[in-house]
C-alpha cells in the first residue's frame, strides 16, 4: 500500500521560512516525478512545484520556493523562503507513477497518490 506522508507545516510570520517533507512508502518513487499542490480556502487546488528530469514551478513561488529529492530516503522537500500571506494553504504532496514533463506536471490528474496536507499559515 502506497503513502505519503507529508510534515512541517506550522504558523510562520511573513517572511519566514519553512521546509516541508514527504517521504513515500510501499513503493519507491525516487525516479519518477513528485509535486506539491496547494489548496486555500474556498479555493481550487493549485499547483506549487513538481520534480521530474528537472524541476518547475508556479509563476507565484518562483524564486523563492524550492522543490529537492533525497532518493536514499524517497523523500521530496519544499523549501518555502520569503513567504507570504498569500501562500497559507493546506500542502500537498503527490507522486506519479512515470516521469511527466511540465505541460503534464502542473495538472492533478497526472498524479497517482496523494498525501493527507499539511496546513501551512503565513500571519502575524
Amino acid at each position: 500500500q502506497v503513502q505519503l506522508v507529508e510534515s512541517g507545516g506550522g504558523l510562520v510570520q511573513p517572511g519566514g521560512s519553512l521546509r516541508l517533507s514527504c517521504a513515500a512508502s510501499g513503493r519507491t518513487f525516487r525516479s519518477y516525478a513528485m509535486g506539491w499542490f496547494r489548496q486555500a480556502h474556498g479555493k481550487e487546488r493549485e499547483f506549487v512545484a513538481a520534480i521530474s528530469w528537472n524541476t518547475y514551478y508556479a509563476d507565484s513561488v518562483k524564486g523563492r520556493f524550492t522543490i529537492s529529492r533525497d532518493s536514499a530516503k524517497d523523500t521530496v522537500y519544499l523549501q518555502m523562503d520569503s513567504l507570504k500571506p498569500e501562500d497559507t494553504a493546506v500542502y500537498y504532496c503527490a507522486a506519479a507513477g512515470r516521469l511527466l514533463a511540465p505541460s503534464a506536471g502542473t495538472l492533478q490528474r497526472s498524479y497517482d497518490y496523494w498525501g493527507q496536507g499539511t496546513q501551512v499559515t503565513v500571519s502575524s
